[in-house]
């Protein structure tokens, strides 16, 4: 045998390479694009899907995005902030004096919902928000800040017309600019399970104040709140912790 002769043979990992290359256009070939895509659909579904499944879980049991609607919080919240709830308090954590807090309409504090799109719009609306991808919306529920807790006196007010809770006159740097404590003289005391609410924007607010003639007096039931508002989310701009004042409570017993 020649040294030409050996080169010119097929080695056999040559001859295995082509034995197993497949022609395109061939039968073979269309079923293995076939296979490799639908691998690729099986795969995407299993994401998509899992990620639909954990973001219901968040929702339903750690956060939940809301959108606010009205001004009744300005200027800590203006309108058409998304703040971020967390859904850890009331349950494993407590509410606190001070606390934001987003609750369902005990009854008869929101007017009649605005109808939102309908057709295919609205279901798709609906579906995002329920697996959490978009905001809820005030529909029915409110957002206000947390100034008496059950046992609470709260009363409006001191000489400098100042809030009082338990005796204790405080002062609440959150109000918004312009704004007054109350406009109007109050002393309850907030029932055992329920929170007495007030809004930030004081004198634009419907809050805890104007339904004292309803069940509670005032108060909102604990069970109704949905969470504790712990970030301004949208826009960006305002982006920001939204912290519990604590100073404000420190002395209060």
């Amino acid at each position: 045998m020649t040294p030409d002769e050996d080169l010119a043979r097929p080695r056999p990992t040559e001859r295995g390479s082509r034995a197993e290359a497949v022609a395109p256009g061939t039968p073979t070939h269309h079923a293995r694009r076939r296979s490799a895509l639908r691998s690729w659909l099986r795969e995407t579904a299993i994401i998509i899907a899992s990620a639909l499944v954990l973001s219901i879980l968040i929702k339903t049991f750690l956060v939940q995005s809301f959108f606010i609607p009205t001004g009744s919080m300005e200027s800590t919240l203006e309108v058409s902030d998304r703040v971020l709830v967390s859904k850890l308090a009331p349950g494993p954590l407590d509410v606190h004096r001070g606390d934001i807090v987003v609750f369902k309409d005990p009854g008869g504090w929101l007017g009649p919902a605005p109808e939102g799109p309908g057709g295919w719009r609205g279901a798709v609306s609906d579906a995002l928000t329920f697996v959490g991808l978009l905001p809820q919306d005030a529909g029915e529920h409110l957002i206000k800040r947390v100034i008496g807790l059950p046992g609470d006196t709260v009363e409006c007010c001191d000489g400098q017309g100042r809030l009082i809770v338990n005796g204790v006159p405080i002062d609440e740097p959150y109000i918004n600019a312009g704004s007054q404590p109350s406009e109007m003289e109050f002393s309850v005391v907030v029932p055992e399970g329920s929170l007495w609410v007030m809004g930030d924007n004081r004198q634009n607010s419907r809050d805890s104040r104007y339904h004292q003639g309803d069940p509670g007096g005032g108060a909102i039931p604990l069970e109704n709140v949905v969470g504790v508002a712990f970030l301004t989310l949208w826009p960006l701009d305002r982006a920001t912790v939204l912290r519990n004042p604590g100073d404000t409570f420190a002395e209060v017993p």
